[in-house]
């Protein structure tokens, strides 16, 4: 049986995961309080009237440091608290705080690299690497089999991915793509694969880089992909443990 066993969210986009044991999606919508805010660099365009891609905003392919931070949400009061291993622990509303923030992880940020310059959010959806709102999947025997290949143990939260299943072969979820899967009360569509950056050879207890993943993949592999994203097409709740097949 396939069975959902962690599910993640990343609050501020690149700033943050937090774990949970259920989470309620709704369909055509990104899982809530995921991505919702995203960090943009000074060489950014973005203005929080439409989505843009990654390259607008800082994140850990560019800043390892910014893959250490964890983040716990307070829905009810709407602020998020970080944590990271050398910065005092912030909380903060996004919304109007953003210049906390901004100054909270300056010291995290290259030096020869664009800097954080303002906080944003896109009204109605999460701020995705995708065009469209979605989820990502993770599989776990795929990252055990990478963890042998490289020789060495490797944390999941390098893919910052929403959900983890446990249950299916190595790499089968890539046959999933253009198929149905209901997890939990909830049912979604896979779009295709997650390509992968720098972001995941970083060690995300301390941010630095130690794990040359992209070169393990190409070479192993063929390709440079790790998870799945998908589209959520039936609103449910999911829990961890829940199950999930393909429909």
């Amino acid at each position: 049986m396939v069975s959902v066993t962690e599910i993640w969210r990343h609050p501020i986009k690149s700033h943050g995961r937090e774990s949970l044991e259920a989470v309620a999606l709704t369909a055509g919508k990104t899982m809530p309080w995921d991505r919702v805010w995203a960090v943009a660099h000074e060489l950014s365009k973005a203005d929080g009237t439409q989505w843009e891609p990654c390259v607008n905003f800082s994140n850990g392919a560019k800043a390892p440091a910014l893959m250490a931070i964890n983040a716990r949400v307070d829905e009810a009061a709407g602020t998020i608290t970080l944590r990271h291993p050398t910065r005092p622990d912030l909380t903060i509303d996004p919304d109007s705080e953003g210049a906390a923030l901004i100054e909270w992880v300056r010291p995290l940020m290259p030096v020869d690299r664009a800097a954080s310059a303002r906080v944003l959010r896109v009204p109605g959806r999460g701020m995705t690497d995708t065009d469209y709102p979605s989820v990502s999947l993770g599989n776990i025997a795929s990252h055990a089999e990478l963890e042998d290949a490289m020789g060495q143990p490797l944390s999941k939260q390098r893919w910052r991915c929403n959900f983890w299943l446990e249950g299916v072969a190595p790499w089968d979820e890539f046959n999933w793509i253009g198929k149905s899967l209901r997890i939990g009360e909830a049912e979604v569509t896979v779009r295709e694969r997650v390509k992968r950056c720098l972001a995941t050879t970083t060690n995300p207890e301390t941010g630095i880089r130690d794990a040359d993943t992209l070169n393990t993949l190409n070479a192993d592999y063929g390709h440079q992909d790790f998870c799945v994203y998908a589209e959520v097409t039936k609103s449910g709740r999911v829990a961890s443990g829940d199950r999930a097949e393909v429909i």
